[in-house]
């Protein structure tokens, strides 16, 4: 059942998204999860088998008990094993996530200061005497200038995102995050731009690819000449050179710009004056690169935080089980509990034998959620994110913090078991 169950999430990869929505990818996990917990009595007795069978009575008893009910603490293992390997697909997830998104804005910003037009109003621009105003000061040494611009292309109800701004083939992958790039020359007539990953899978722009590009009541023709990550814009977009956009549309207005300052120019104290350069032209903000970066990573944390919350009502679910199934089996072993002790082993060795039990059954449930969660993390990141967002990220893992949450987990379920066992270390033998 186990290997059918995977058979089936293996072949649930290859379905497409159903409406935009990554059906085929929740699929696969719960797959994945269900053969998970059918395979669950197989890996258990695998390991009991292994045990040694050496050391205190107590411990002897322990391994016993566990070989002899390999299948009931299935209930035990089951628990731990889903709970934690959606802990751990998330906590993988979540941080490849972050420290993705945190790459990116150290790649897409890397000028001393931002300044924004109109505080991000729709229409808002930068018009030609503030660009001018913002060139004349003596402490900049270079100022880039972008544009954003919606259009709709024929047959489409979302817009496409034209960004303008300073770019060139030969340096393309220095401005922008380019994942693909175009290996021969830009056909002859034919405008070069570079698409993002969203613009690639709702739209087909792949690198290579030639279609009509309307700008300004013009449509001219456009070719792929790279895949770029862009975490801004899910609805797609693309990068092309700002003179060209100009020449097209006559339209030399900029929605933002980027400053670079003179050596030995401090940006907090700059930012001031540059306000006062040019508010009198209009309303801008002006953002150094650190301040965007912490505010748009503590949005993500709050964001997320929820998610931090559920793994851990997870886990605490996964205990419950290990709780559960130690105290019936304990109810059961009352009279073997009697017998031990009226033989000599002692409350505290009864309550050692539980622990080591608990720690058993966290332990392989620990160890194979570690294995089935690294397996979830990559269908999220590579599947349900992709069909979801049409974006990608990188792989990152949280070692240090798998690690932790690991021996968290084991010292919890020994603790859960002893504990759960408690009634029967004081009842009267």
């Amino acid at each position: 059942i186990a290997l059918a169950l995977f058979a089936a999430g293996v072949l649930a990869l290859a379905l497409p998204p159903l409406e935009g929505i990554a059906l085929p990818g929740y699929v696969a996990i719960a797959c994945l999860l269900l053969g998970a917990v059918f395979l669950t009595p197989s890996i258990a007795s695998t390991v009991f088998a292994r045990l040694r069978t050496d050391g205190p009575a107590w411990r002897q008893v322990a391994v016993a008990q566990l070989r002899g009910t390999a299948r009931r603490a299935t209930v035990s293992i089951a628990a731990v094993l889903v709970s934690f390997s959606l802990m751990v697909a998330m906590a993988i997830m979540v941080f490849s996530f972050r420290m993705s998104l945190e790459a990116w804005m150290q790649r897409i910003l890397p000028a001393d200061l931002y300044v924004r037009a109109g505080s991000a109003a729709a229409g808002a621009y930068l018009d030609v005497n503030a660009q001018r105003s913002i060139t004349a000061l003596p402490e900049i040494a270079r100022a880039d200038f972008v544009k954003f611009q919606d259009v709709l292309l024929p047959g489409e109800r979302l817009p496409l995102t034209i960004i303008a701004r300073p770019i060139l083939e030969s340096t393309a992958d220095q401005v922008i995050p380019i994942r693909r790039s175009a290996s021969g020359p830009a056909p002859q007539g034919a405008i070069p731009v570079w698409a993002s990953e969203a613009a690639l899978d709702l739209r087909g722009f792949d690198v290579g690819t030639e279609f009509d590009l309307p700008i300004d009541g013009k449509v001219v023709r456009a070719t792929v000449r790279g895949i770029w990550r862009d975490y801004e814009r899910p609805g797609g977009s693309i990068v092309m050179n700002r003179e060209t956009f100009i020449e097209l549309s006559g339209e030399r207005t900029a929605t933002t710009a980027a400053l670079w300052l003179r050596e030995g120019t401090a940006a907090e104290e700059f930012s001031g004056r540059l306000r006062d350069a040019i508010a009198r032209s209009g309303d801008y903000d002006v953002a150094i690169p650190g301040e965007i970066r912490k505010r748009s990573l503590a949005l993500f944390d709050r964001t997320f935080a929820v998610t931090y919350l559920l793994e851990a009502v997870a886990v605490l679910i996964g205990l419950f089980g290990i709780s559960a199934s130690t105290s019936s089996q304990v109810l059961a072993r009352r009279g073997e509990f009697g017998m031990l002790r009226h033989l000599g082993v002692t409350r505290r060795e009864i309550g050692r034998m539980l622990a080591f039990e608990g720690a058993a059954l966290g332990a392989i449930g620990v160890a194979a959620g570690l294995v089935v969660g690294a397996i979830v993390s990559m269908i999220l990141i590579f599947v349900v994110n992709r069909q979801s967002f049409h974006w990608t990220m990188d792989v990152h893992v949280p070692w240090g913090l798998l690690a932790i949450l690991s021996v968290l987990l084991i010292g919890a379920a020994a603790a859960t078991a002893a504990f759960s066992g408690r009634r029967a270390m004081g009842e009267d033998v």
